[in-house]
């Protein structure tokens, strides 16, 4: 089985990659005078480049160059034209795992570092669940890791475990979610939203399906009507829309978009806290999105008709426009007539 990740891969590199671009190795690898120094207290040419190499990455991205590990060919270049050095000795370096253990902890000295205890991962863990809580993305919660552990003073640890912390921080982050919106809710009131999910024989489907597969188009009333049906259900349900300012507003927007993308039959199979918190969300969302389709639903239905009946009248109005001019030539002609009889009786 793949182990599940937190980060994209930009995002991972961003964060624990050595950096290779131009503008990246000047900010981060130029070294000061008490650097330079240190540097060349190293006799052997290999383990001068290799304590600069380990004194790069540590202060930058934070963590311990791994045994084995070869930095990017353009970073290797940068150190070693800093110390004149010759870049393919880092290959001696590598090999010599004692020699990179002196420097970590000579370097751990000089930088004022320290390996992560059980005490800091916890509080990075705390912080990275605070982030959890505002949002589900894995690169603010893990970003949220590292910026407490550099706080604190200490080294980074492998990128593998921060992710697992991570993970773990996204997983307690929703339970708590999950268990905040639905606290209080009577055991009645919790197997009425899993009857939502069973099939009810009235209507040849689930509840859950039927709410979510409202009808849109204002093509005619009855979609009004199935609309209105649908909004007096959901409150039968009891269901306080209030609920939904217990959970932070970028938890809330995942929980939304996780029931969007869950049909009946997948939320069966999860945890009671996770399926009725995601009911919840959704009898919530759909309250108030049902209301508005059929706010506007009404508003179009009424507009058409007001059209309708504006067509109509001026229909009615060019089809009586013959009579009516029928009618006004008529007139004219018995007054011309009138006067020409007029006329007439007083010649004579």
């Amino acid at each position: 089985m793949a182990r599940r990740k937190i980060l994209k891969a930009q995002d991972r590199q961003e964060l624990f990659d050595i950096p290779a671009d131009e503008d990246s190795l000047i900010r981060h690898y130029s070294w000061s005078a008490a650097d330079r120094l240190e540097i060349g207290l190293r006799r052997r040419e290999h383990n001068k480049l290799g304590f600069a190499v380990q004194l790069c990455v540590m202060r930058h991205p934070g963590r311990v160059l791994a045994a084995g590990e070869i930095p990017p060919r353009a970073m290797l270049k940068y150190v070693a034209d800093q110390i004149g050095a010759d870049p393919t000795v880092f290959t001696t370096y590598a090999r010599r795992e004692e020699t990179r253990r002196d420097h970590i902890a000579r370097l751990m000295i000089c930088l004022g570092v320290r390996s992560a205890t059980a005490q800091d991962r916890r509080a990075a863990l705390l912080s990275a669940i605070e982030a959890a809580a505002m949002s589900d993305s894995g690169a603010s919660i893990v970003n949220a890791i590292v910026a407490t552990l550099r706080e604190r003073g200490t080294l980074l640890p492998a990128a593998e475990i921060i992710e697992r912390m991570g993970l773990a921080a996204r997983a307690i982050a929703r339970r708590h979610a999950e268990g905040a919106l639905i606290e209080g809710l009577a055991p009645e009131k919790l197997q009425a939203l899993d009857k939502l999910l069973e099939v009810d024989a009235a209507i040849g489907q689930t509840r859950f399906h039927w709410l979510r597969s409202a009808p849109e188009a204002p093509a005619a009333s009855k979609n009004l009507v199935g609309l209105t049906e649908r909004i007096a259900f959901l409150r039968t349900l009891g269901i306080d829309p209030g609920l939904r300012a217990r959970v932070a507003s970028g938890r809330w927007d995942q929980m939304v978009r996780e029931g969007n993308a869950t049909p009946a039959w997948l939320a069966n199979d999860f945890n009671a806290s996770r399926r009725h918190a995601l009911i919840v969300a959704q009898i919530i969302k759909l309250g108030e999105k049902l209301t508005d389709d059929a706010v506007t639903m009404f508003i179009k239905l009424i507009g058409r008709l007001f059209s309708q009946a504006h067509s109509r009248k001026k229909r009615r109005h060019m089809d009586h426009r013959t009579d009516t001019s029928k009618a006004l030539r008529l007139f004219l002609d018995t007054i011309s007539a009138l006067q020409s009889a007029n006329d007439r009786s007083g010649r004579t």
